[in-house]
């Protein structure tokens, strides 16, 4: 069965744009890209709702393309519902790409022009349509692809959630394999470099948060002129049972697992008079004692003492050794035991801080660093946000290092994204 055993999530606002619009949900197995559109007061709420929807996972996973098709439905619902409570939003609407990691496949459902790939054997293979009307055009022949580019109407999307009551939700499952990356992103990043540039990035990067991060670098070079959301997943085969104890909906990285040294306690001598009341291997208990007229008298061929004291002794270290390999064992259980309870804290808190763009980050973990350059921490979040926009305040109050509950950190980050952080 596979799983996901790598994972990256970034989003950046590139330069043209004052806010984002675009929101991810990075869940293993389930991931999400939505870029909204109607504004930064009502495409942020639209992407923003189709994600929220997403966050309880699927209700079914036994059929996980009707399972995400009807979340897409009801994220539609309640985005065309609000569109018409409120006067600000009226008309907002999003795309949306939803992947979902099986056992054995990957299920998709797909609104939008945001797209998802997967990277196989070093070839990237598109794995949705856009819902664009230069994409419509050329798929019925009349426009082609270097037309397309120059098309005075390419940013006009033919099918999104939020807009009408009803929305077609595209939906399929491809056969994964093992080492396959998927890539989710929105159209920020395919707007302004080509298939053949993210293969390329992909292929000099084989670290995901590497790759992630020259992708939305290279889009900003290009020009930046939407925003850029970028996931990736590598999945890896592994056995029925290994890692079951880990939640489904988290990707984990463990921390690496040393055994403790093999080091001899010192040896520990015998009581005093107790080799003649512990049997030894090869001995009776009988033999041990002086002859009665019940036992029958031993051959007058005797085993020389220091034999026997050979003998004793060796049954002595192997009671010692296995006393020693006990307690060896129940110190190295007593070890992974204080690991895996360390490493469930870390999972359990989040600060925020700065990636090495010094874009605000949320990261899951504690804010250390062990000998080694060994991480006690890992990115999980990053905004579209510079620090150096923020003010001292700001800084001072959000970039302290923290320790926060993950809907804490994801609410101070969420209000900065709106310029709505005091």
């Amino acid at each position: 069965m596979l799983r996901v055993a790598e994972q990256y999530a970034g989003t950046d606002t590139g330069r043209q744009r004052r806010a984002n619009e675009d929101s991810l949900l990075a869940r293993s197995p389930l991931f999400v890209v939505a870029d909204g559109m109607g504004g930064a007061q009502a495409g942020e709420v639209a992407s923003r709702i189709a994600v929220e929807t997403f966050q309880g996972g699927l209700q079914d996973t036994a059929q996980p393309e009707l399972a995400l098709a009807a979340l897409a439905h009801a994220a539609n619902s309640r985005i065309h519902e609000l569109s018409h409570v409120n006067a600000e939003q009226a008309g907002m609407g999003t795309t949306l790409t939803a992947v979902y990691v099986g056992a054995d496949d990957v299920a998709i459902a797909h609104v939008g022009d945001s797209r998802a790939y997967c990277f196989r054997d070093g070839q990237l293979q598109r794995l949705t349509d856009d819902h664009s009307l230069v994409d419509e055009l050329m798929r019925q022949g009349r426009l082609t692809p270097e037309e397309a580019l120059e098309h005075p109407q390419r940013s006009v999307i033919t099918r999104a959630l939020g807009p009408e009551g009803m929305v077609e939700v595209d939906t399929r499952s491809v056969q994964a394999r093992s080492g396959d990356v998927y890539l989710l992103c929105s159209d920020g990043l395919t707007t302004m470099i080509g298939e053949q540039q993210i293969e390329a990035v992909l292929l000099a990067n084989p670290r995901l948060r590497d790759a992630g991060e020259a992708l939305i670098t290279a889009a900003n070079e290009a020009g930046g002129r939407d925003n850029i959301t970028v996931v990736l997943l590598r999945l890896e085969d592994v056995q029925v049972g290994q890692g079951a104890a880990f939640d489904e909906h988290t990707t984990m990285v463990g921390l690496p697992v040393v055994p403790p040294p093999a080091v001899s306690p010192p040896a520990v001598p015998p009581p005093a008079g107790s080799s003649s009341s512990i049997p030894t291997p090869g001995f009776s208990t009988a033999a041990m004692g002086p002859p009665t007229d019940s036992t029958p008298r031993p051959s007058r061929r005797r085993t020389p003492r220091a034999a026997q004291v050979s003998a004793s002794g060796t049954g002595g270290r192997k009671r010692r050794r296995l006393r020693h390999g006990g307690a060896l064992v129940f110190l190295a259980t007593v070890l992974v035991v204080l690991g895996a309870g360390a490493y469930l804290a870390f999972q359990s808190v989040y600060f925020i801080g700065t990636n090495n763009r010094g874009l605000v980050t949320i990261f899951e973990g504690l804010p250390y660093r062990l000998p080694g350059n060994l991480a006690l921490y890992s990115s999980q979040y990053v905004s579209g946000v510079s620090a150096s926009t923020l003010s001292a305040e700001q800084r001072h109050s959000l970039l302290d290092h923290s320790l926060r509950s993950e809907g804490n950190a994801a609410a101070r980050v969420h209000s900065l994204e709106l310029e709505q952080l005091e």
